[in-house]
């Protein structure tokens, strides 16, 4: 189990400093000390300092999803060519395909995931770009030993994704100690979107970043309400992810 602290993450801003980031998973030359694995490419933590909008730009194959933590975006695409908004607790996912630009607006406050998955380019940069925006009341919730699970993909999850075998969920945890056991099929990770927990007797502090690589029966302790985004991606592909070809090339 890896644990790294925001201090140790990427950093990043846009419109100089009006939109401030703090990267679990960054691009190559943000440094930090995430890597890409598994279909995971890039994680970003986006906080608007004041109203800011991030202009036109383009993507290609990966599945862009948005995940609106507090206050509100808009997101505009050359698919719909048109601005949409979304609050706290909605979601949206670009299949991005052979190619679609787009645009974003974070009003003051706002705080959004950027979560980028690679679900083989091969495939997807042949089809056509499609994108899915999903209201926070849609999603399921479960009980289950004392945490509250909202389910965002995965099995009785809503979003629609290529990328196969992903689960990404919100927990919210109040105060005791909670069991989880990973699974040795998959990587388990987890930001930390409250206070301070401990996970198996280490501190866990507030917008730090945990890995799992093995299997591995975790005990959460919360001295009160805490919460936890959650993913799980499969240790095994059926293709070469993006991030696996260009460590191949560098190799060469």
């Amino acid at each position: 189990m890896e644990i790294i602290n925001k201090e140790e993450q990427a950093y990043g801003a846009f419109n100089g400093g009006e939109i401030i980031e703090n990267k679990p998973i960054g691009f190559p030359q943000d440094g930090g000390k995430g890597r890409p694995y598994s279909a995971l490419f890039y994680w970003a933590y986006a906080k608007a300092m004041v109203d800011s909008t991030i202009g036109l730009h383009p993507h290609k194959g990966f599945e862009i999803m948005s995940f609106v933590l507090n206050g509100n975006i808009k997101h505009f695409d050359t698919k719909l060519n048109a601005w949409q908004e979304l609050s706290k607790g909605d979601a949206q996912i670009i299949r991005a395909g052979n190619g679609i630009s787009h645009a974003e607006f974070m009003a003051k406050d706002a705080v959004m995931f950027q979560i980028w998955m690679d679900p083989s380019l091969n495939k997807t940069m042949e089809q056509e770009a499609t994108y899915s925006d999903y209201a926070d009341a849609e999603f399921k919730r479960m009980e289950e030993h004392g945490i509250t699970r909202k389910i965002y993909v995965g099995q009785d999850g809503l979003m629609r994704m290529d990328t196969p075998s992903i689960t990404i969920e919100e927990w919210t945890l109040t105060e005791g100690q909670y069991k989880y056991a990973t699974s040795s099929d998959s990587y388990f990770s987890a930001y930390n979107l409250g206070e301070k927990i401990t996970i198996n007797g280490k501190d866990f502090l507030s917008d730090a970043y945990l890995r799992i690589d093995e299997a591995l029966e975790i005990l959460i302790e919360s001295n009160g309400e805490a919460k936890l985004f959650i993913i799980e991606c499969p240790k095994q592909l059926s293709y070469k992810t993006y991030n696996e070809l260009m460590q191949e090339r560098m190799q060469q």
